[in-house]
């Protein structure tokens, strides 16, 4: 079963915004998942962060499976 994601309305300056989703593009992350990173990593410096925290996924696409990738190498 997944835990369900809390969902928040946050009101910011535009300008801000803007800033936040540049910097998420060039992280190849949403701007949801850059600020969701941003407050965690907060949090961890401030020993606030709680202990059943999922580890943020890595950013960009999920990589394939290897047996995949083998197999394109092998057709060419």
């Amino acid at each position: 079963m997944t835990a369900e994601r809390k969902q928040l309305l946050l009101r910011i300056d535009p300008a801000l915004h803007d800033a936040l989703a540049r910097w998420a593009s060039d992280e190849l992350r949403s701007t949801n998942a850059q600020i969701e990173l941003i407050l965690t990593q907060a949090l961890a410096r401030a020993g606030r962060k709680p202990a059943g925290v999922k580890p943020t996924k890595p950013r960009g696409r999920p990589r394939k499976d290897a047996d995949e990738s083998d197999v394109r190498d092998a057709r060419g």
